[in-house]
């Protein structure tokens, strides 16, 4: 699973940005966005940059500020009355625990997120940071680092309340920096979680509703559930389409409360229309020549514009090769005296007149000198500089005679002379 979620994370270089679409399928939620972690592109968006409220998605920064503040997991605390202080009036979602229960760091962690705990969020708040306040303040600082300009947080668990909100884009921003962390992976991959107490078993709030409403999606990876008046049912999710080889991640927010499954079945609507209809395709085949440049002064004709590696593209199933097209902008012409490694220009492509992608384009193996083609490009110059050279020989040669011819008549001056 670890290597799973590495693969997330590479960029390949020959797999193209796809331009953001609207969803093209019905959903109950107001807001989503959804990401190709393969090529780490949006595909597909629907009011993603909305403040909203986020529920209990706000656990994602929750517990990755906790795991970065945390130098033992296994360390024991005893839970107090503080840690319990007003859920009961919140009517927060709690995991559990029990006023003096000692538990280890790793416990709250797990009773954070996998049953949406918010006696856990306190206790991490108060026995890291001495409380919701200097823990809220690492959240919001953590948030700005990582440039999340639509994301305020005023407390650990995601209730309802002025000032905290986020956005689903921020949201999957903060999905993909914790993943980057081995421990939150694991915990976000995790079904359940048997306390260090032996005392309780955690359940994925993800695994218990796809239970409870006779749902079905294997794919999902890992998942955070939320749920306030405000903010709707919510889900942020990865999953992973194994016919395709491609890992998905998806943010919703917003669907309506009753019936309280439409946060999964949009999930499950979405995942399963791009598993279906979309993939990466062969737009070209290595070896393949786009086109030629011209040369000068080079014994090869021509320079081919190849293609050095299959050049995969995500788009939908059913695309139209005729509405890929492609414009070169670089050096239209090459000579000999170009080193190899020199980059000629870049190929801008295009589908349906978008720009998605660019290729640059570089000299592989340089040109070989051609004296004669050298020649005869510069024939004009070459018939000039024999004509300059000729008139050149010419006006020596009759200079060189006149001379001779003056020489011969002082001499012939001087014997008339020296007769007399």
């Amino acid at each position: 699973m670890k290597k799973i979620y590495i693969l997330i994370f590479s960029i390949f270089c020959f797999l193209l940005p796809f331009s953001v679409n609207a969803l093209e399928v019905e959903i109950q939620s107001s807001n989503m966005i959804l990401y190709n972690l393969n090529d780490d592109t949006i595909i597909a968006s629907k009011d993603e940059d909305e403040q909203i409220s986020i529920a209990s998605m706000t656990k994602i920064m929750t517990t990755l500020v906790a795991i970065e503040h945390i130098t033992n997991m296994d360390e024991q605390v005893t839970l107090t009355s503080d840690v319990f202080r007003g859920l009961v009036e919140a009517n927060a979602s709690v995991a559990g625990f029990r006023l003096g229960q000692k538990v280890t760091y790793r416990d709250l962690l797990y009773g954070t997120f996998l049953p949406s705990g918010a006696d856990a969020t306190n206790a991490l708040a108060l026995f890291l940071a001495g409380g919701q306040e200097q823990f809220v303040a690492w959240m919001n600082e953590k948030a700005q680092s990582l440039g999340l300009t639509h994301t305020h947080f005023v407390n650990t668990s995601g209730l309802d309340v002025d000032g905290h909100y986020s956005t689903v884009k921020d949201v999957a921003s903060m999905l993909k920096e914790a993943l980057k962390n081995e421990t939150f992976r694991e915990i976000f991959q995790t079904k359940s979680y048997l306390t260090s107490d032996k005392s309780m078993t955690f359940y994925s709030t993800l695994g218990s509703s796809l239970t409870k409403f006779h749902l079905k999606a294997d794919y999902i990876l890992g998942a955070k559930t939320g749920y306030t008046y405000d903010a709707g049912r919510c889900l942020a999710s990865i999953a992973y389409d194994q016919n395709q080889d491609i890992y998905y991640l998806l943010v919703t927010a917003r669907a309506p409360i009753t019936p309280a499954y439409y946060h999964l079945t949009d999930a499950i609507t979405i995942y399963e229309y791009y598993f279906q209809n979309y993939g990466y395709q062969k737009i070209f085949s290595q070896g393949d020549i786009l086109f030629h440049l011209k040369t000068k002064s080079a014994k090869e004709k021509e320079y081919p514009i190849s293609i050095k590696e299959d050049f995969l593209w995500y788009l939908k199933n059913d695309y139209q090769m005729e509405d890929v097209t492609y414009h070169y902008d670089g050096i239209e012409i090459i000579t000999p005296f170009m080193e190899a490694g020199t980059k000629l220009g870049t190929i801008h492509l295009y589908y349906q007149q978008e720009e998605i992608g660019t290729i640059p384009i570089v000299l592989e193996n340089a040109l070989t000198f051609s004296l004669v083609a050298f020649l005869l490009e510069h024939l004009l110059l070459v018939v000039i500089t024999l004509f300059v050279i000729i008139c050149l020989f010419l006006f020596f040669c009759y200079q060189k005679k006149l001379k001779k011819n003056h020489k011969r008549l002082r001499l012939k001056i001087r014997k008339k002379v020296d007769r007399e």
